[in-house]
């Protein structure tokens, strides 16, 4: 028992895996394509999506605090839906957006890393995110301590890092939007309201990291309290760094200068305000952030892919012959293949949508069918489902006017996800409607 408690994650490093995700994606990729979508009211944005991620958060909260499990947001919705079609679905909405964030992050891991090379390598961006998914899959099978020392290590010289450099970069571009200069330079940026709205999705998204650690619950010390725990502090960390790089980069990079290097935005705003010691040092911060955060996001969606196999809410793995953790596998191969197909701003689309969705289905679960056994006060939940839909209305819109493809690419995606849960769930119902269905609780834990 006291060797399985040393295996165990602390709250420290459950702490780093959730901002090793978050700030993996969120800062060095989003900032600019949220810029392309609000102009210069992007740190404005940062900021309002913190507030619909705390309000998003509380539902998370309670649900780690009462049902803490490596099944993380599978085994919150099982508890609200039951198992079937509805739970099934909701739960690989969450997995495929988990993937896809992998997928955002190694990319912008090559985005970034090219800016090393000549104008010539830079073709090569999903190749060297393809190699380092590769790398992540090595140490995930390295054991939960190797994930958990790599974690903290990358995660405290990522977020030192980049303090270092908003809070410099703050102060030498004359705090621009302290002294005033933002009101006027953004007077006319409400003209699209819709547009403001729309990217909250994508900032919500550089925040969603935090969900991640609900999978945590079977590998980390008295899970009932540090969850919770794990993701408030996460979210309040991310948050400072998020707005004040966001407003760092606004001193020292036009909108339009920041829109044409949205995939490398950071290193482009490093350059005039440090000259190029610190585009060089944002680069080389962007490569840990993102090593960080892919090691991070592949532990926590191979892990809930595992408990819904256990579950039997998809085919079971364990028919995959000898490999070792066929969920890592098939998460990897995955994120491998989305890397390749799509680039980064319809990748961060499809992720957002996705993820939306599944949110709106964990809150009305916990409003729903939970009141009588989840302690909560039901006004935060119906605030957040409000939030959500109005975001991603917006969000549907906006990409309908601009990028349909990434609606077409989302609708599939999801009518595939749904027949499958169906045609599967019809497969293991027996003649009288019982389906054999879920795990002890011991299992679920130690999942």
């Amino acid at each position: 028992m006291k060797n399985e408690e040393k295996q165990k994650l602390s709250l420290l490093g459950s702490i780093s895996l959730g901002t090793g995700v978050m700030i993996g994606a969120g800062i060095f990729v989003l900032m600019g394509q949220i810029a392309e979508l609000v102009g210069d009211l992007f740190p404005i944005a940062f900021i309002a999506g913190a507030i619909v991620v705390g309000f998003s958060s509380y539902s998370y909260v309670k649900f780690s605090n009462a049902y803490p499990s490596s099944g993380g947001v599978a085994k919150f919705l099982t508890k609200s839906y039951g198992p079937g079609t509805a739970t099934g679905t909701f739960s690989l909405l969450m997995y495929v957006s988990m993937v896809i964030s992998e997928s955002l992050v190694a990319g912008t891991f090559g985005a970034y890393t090219l800016r090393l090379f000549p104008e010539e390598y830079s073709g090569y961006g999903a190749a060297l995110g393809v190699i380092l998914i590769a790398v992540a899959y090595i140490i995930n099978i390295s054991g939960n301590k190797i994930i958990e020392v790599t974690a903290t290590f990358t995660a405290i010289i990522k977020v030192a890092g980049i303090a270092i450099l908003a809070i410099s970069g703050l102060v030498i571009s004359g705090l621009p939007y302290i002294t005033g200069d933002f009101m006027t330079s953004s007077s006319q940026s409400f003209s699209n309201e819709f547009a403001f709205i729309a990217a909250l999705a994508l900032s919500i998204l550089a925040y969603k990291g935090f969900t991640t650690i609900t999978n945590q619950g079977g590998d980390i010390v008295n899970p009932h309290k540090n969850v919770g725990r794990s993701i408030i502090i996460s979210i309040i960390i991310c948050t400072v760094v998020y707005v004040t790089l966001a407003l760092s980069v606004s001193g020292a990079l036009s909108i339009d200068e920041i829109i044409s290097a949205k995939d490398y935005a950071l290193a482009a705003a490093a350059k005039p305000v440090f000259g190029d010691l610190g585009s060089t040092l944002t680069i080389v911060l962007a490569i840990i952030a993102t090593v960080s955060g892919v090691i991070a996001s592949v532990y926590s969606a191979s892990r809930m892919l595992g408990m819904l196999s256990n579950m039997k809410q998809v085919p079971s793995l364990n028919k995959m012959g000898d490999f070792k953790n066929p969920a890592l596998i098939f998460t990897v191969s995955l994120a491998i293949l989305l890397t390749i197909l799509f680039d980064l701003t319809r990748i961060a689309s499809i992720g957002a949508i996705f993820y939306l969705i599944m949110d709106i289905a964990i809150h009305w679960g916990l409003y729903k069918y939970l009141k009588g056994e989840v302690k909560f006060n039901p006004i935060i939940p119906l605030i957040a489902i409000v939030l959500d839909i109005i975001i991603l209305a917006a969000f549907i819109y906006i990409k309908f006017e601009n990028d349909p493809f990434v609606l077409i690419v989302a609708a599939i995606g999801i009518a595939a996800i749904i027949i499958a849960q169906r045609l599967f769930m019809k497969s293991h119902t027996d003649k009288d409607g019982n389906m054999d269905m879920g795990m002890s609780e011991d299992k679920e834990m130690k999942m």
